[in-house]
């Protein structure tokens, strides 16, 4: 496992590499970002970029969409995958947060965890994308990539990891940390054929150096 020393080292070359640590999804409402979140799930962000404008022009707001037909909102979302429950999800979810929270997307994780199809993930970036707060967002790249440096002991289990990264970075560092694991992700240090030879981290990454 990373010594403090080391890991503010990596989080130092991760923002030279990245500096803008943006969400890759596009949104101008904070309910667009949860929902564009869960269209995410088991597809990429830009195919959801591709089809979120035309969804949420057909339902430009949150009353529209918990008046929604779910079979309609299927209709714009089918490509994304698994578009069913997606589409459940997110008329559920609108009606919820009407409902409860005076439409206004909650700003805890337990409140977050309570909407439909919200799971530890997705709550974790509302918190740090919409409220600026801690969000340690365990998707598959800061899984993969956080075991490969050392920085977690290489485990799968998203809670274990979240825990460990909790451990190890701080608080106000863990969202656009988890960012920069993403776009290193996609960048160079891929699930099969990373290019290690052009990381920056090579030398403090437990992998390269097996």
């Amino acid at each position: 496992m990373k010594t403090k020393q080391e890991i503010h080292e990596i989080i130092f070359r991760l923002k030279a590499l990245y500096p803008d640590a943006a969400c890759s999804l596009d949104y101008k409402k904070d309910y667009e970002l949860l929902f564009s979140v869960r269209l995410a799930a088991q597809c990429t962000d830009e195919r959801v970029n591709k089809i979120s404008p035309a969804l949420f022009a057909r339902f430009p707001t949150l009353q529209s969409f918990a008046e929604a037909d779910v079979d309609e909102v299927g209709e714009y979302v089918h490509s994304c995958g698994f578009w069913r429950a997606k589409s459940r999800d997110i008329v559920a979810s609108a009606k919820m947060l009407l409902a409860r929270f005076n439409g206004v997307v909650p700003d805890n994780m337990e409140d977050l965890l309570s909407l439909p199809g919200v799971g530890r993930k997705t709550a974790n970036l509302i918190l740090g994308d919409i409220y600026g707060m801690e969000g340690y967002v365990c998707d598959t790249h800061c899984i993969r990539i956080s075991g490969r440096l050392g920085i977690t002991d290489g485990s799968k289990d998203p809670v274990k990891v979240e825990q460990q990264l909790r451990n190890a970075i701080a608080p106000e560092e863990s969202s656009d940390f988890c960012h920069r694991m993403v776009l290193h992700g996609r960048a160079l240090c891929m699930a099969r054929g990373p290019k290690c030879e052009e990381c920056p981290l090579r030398e403090l990454c437990d992998f390269s150096n097996t």
